[in-house]
């Protein structure tokens, strides 16, 4: 698997496991918080076949 390819899968396979944390009872939501948002800001580029082709990640644009 390539660096990026595993990188990628790790922090997603993290991303997985702390939004399964933040379903348990007496979790610490300040920490889910702080994690998710610095796991979702540390990935990095979507290895090529992540997505289908026609894939387009500003649609529909703004909210």
């Amino acid at each position: 698997m390539c660096p990026n390819c595993e990188d990628f899968a790790r922090t997603v396979l993290l991303l997985g496991q702390l939004a399964l944390y933040a379903e348990t009872a007496g979790a610490d939501l300040d920490f889910v918080e702080d994690v998710s948002a610095s796991l979702a800001v540390s990935l990095p580029e979507p290895p090529p076949g992540a997505f289908p082709s026609a894939y387009d990640p500003d649609w529909p644009g703004d909210f």
